[in-house]
């Protein structure tokens, strides 16, 4: 998923849940900041503190940066969750490990995510943790069938769709190779873009796109985002309905139909060229106070001036200089970028040494 969905409609979902607007506005801009957190390493102040920090992204999902995408410590924790075949802790989905890893939407293992969350509220990073845990949460339903390493498993054929941006893409590899498109683009996808979803290239994060693909073992996948997206907005919403109620066990009652077909609405009418673009418009949209909750005026920005970073570090630099020294404010403890970072690490700990463990999985 893109920006649109990560900020915009997270934003909008936990409106939806129940949370008020300064509330939601920090769940969302965590849960797109992952997307974001690309500086990783200790950060030094000139008091002689430091601080330690970890990246759960590599800008732009590089596809062509294998170094960077063989870090696992990034893709399966953070974007790719492992999914266990949808199986409960103790079952096995077959003889081979990779069967285990590849995402699956709403799985046992996600779930027990959820549960986590909602146990450690109380600490000082508890929102921000929620935040994260929608982004890899929502990710589940985006990236399911993919799995966070490079691995045959990822190497679909047949991609079809009506997108023009992707299209394009493939247009280009057929204008440069003739008539023999089919096969070697096929062998292309397959050999060359294994991590994740890379050789489905940006399908699987548009909502309002349908597609389909040939899967690693021959199986003809057909998958309609809109509904996927939807479905997906629930789950978020039931997540963090019992988030404010504190248990895990809650009976809540998520999406109302109204507010499902102004998501689905949303999602289907907004087919911008980028998650950028679409980005746009939602924000247009909730100033408007389109979604049933007051107009607000919600703004997203990474790096740079009015950036959480730039509130913590006083930087703009979008990639920070090596044994750069950073003035200390003693803001800085319970400034939302630091706590963000927090959450990211209990997150990733949590994730590769209690959650996964329960499955039978080692990974990352």
């Amino acid at each position: 998923m893109q920006i649109d969905f990560h900020h915009t409609a997270t934003y909008v979902i936990a409106r939806y849940a129940g949370f008020a607007h300064r509330d939601a506005e920090t769940i969302a801009y965590c849960a797109q900041y992952v997307d974001d957190a690309t500086n990783s390493g200790t950060v030094k102040f000139d008091n002689g503190a430091m601080y330690h920090r970890i990246a759960s992204a590599h800008k732009a999902l590089d596809y062509c940066n294998f170094k960077s995408l063989s870090n696992h410590q990034v893709w399966i924790p953070f974007h790719f969750l492992p999914g266990n075949g949808g199986l409960a802790a103790g079952a096995n989905p077959g003889q081979n490990f990779i069967e285990k890893i590849i995402c699956k939407p709403d799985s046992y293992v996600a779930r027990q995510l959820v549960d986590l969350c909602i146990q450690k509220q109380d600490a000082q990073y508890g929102l921000h943790l929620l935040g994260v845990t929608m982004h890899v949460y929502a990710d589940t339903w985006a990236h399911q069938g993919f799995a966070g390493v490079q691995h045959k498993v990822n190497a679909i054929t047949a991609l079809d769709d009506q997108d023009n941006e992707d299209q394009g893409f493939l247009q280009r590899i057929k204008a440069k190779i003739g008539d023999t498109f089919e096969s070697v683009a096929n062998s292309f996808v397959g050999d060359m873009l294994p991590l994740g979803h890379g050789a489905a290239l940006s399908h699987p994060d548009k909502p309002f796109l349908s597609w389909s693909y040939r899967s690693h073992d021959g199986t003809i996948v057909r998958r309609n985002n809109t509904e996927l997206f939807v479905d997906a907005a629930d789950k978020m919403c039931c997540a963090m309905q019992r988030y404010r109620v504190r248990k895990t066990d809650a009976t809540v009652p998520g999406l109302s139909d109204v507010q499902k077909n102004t998501l689905r609405n949303m999602f289907m009418n907004t087919p911008g060229s980028s998650g950028e673009d679409r980005h746009k418009i939602w924000l247009k949209a909730i100033a408007r106070g389109d979604f049933g909750f007051p107009a607000q005026r919600l703004e997203y920005r990474a790096k740079d001036r009015g950036s959480w970073k730039f509130q913590a570090l006083g930087t703009r630099r979008r990639k920070d200089k090596r044994g750069e020294i950073f003035k200390y404010d003693p803001s800085f403890m319970d400034s939302d970028w630091k706590l963000f970072h927090d959450a990211l690490q209990v997150h990733r700990l949590k994730v590769t040494r209690d959650i996964l463990p329960r499955f039978g999985i080692c990974a990352a």
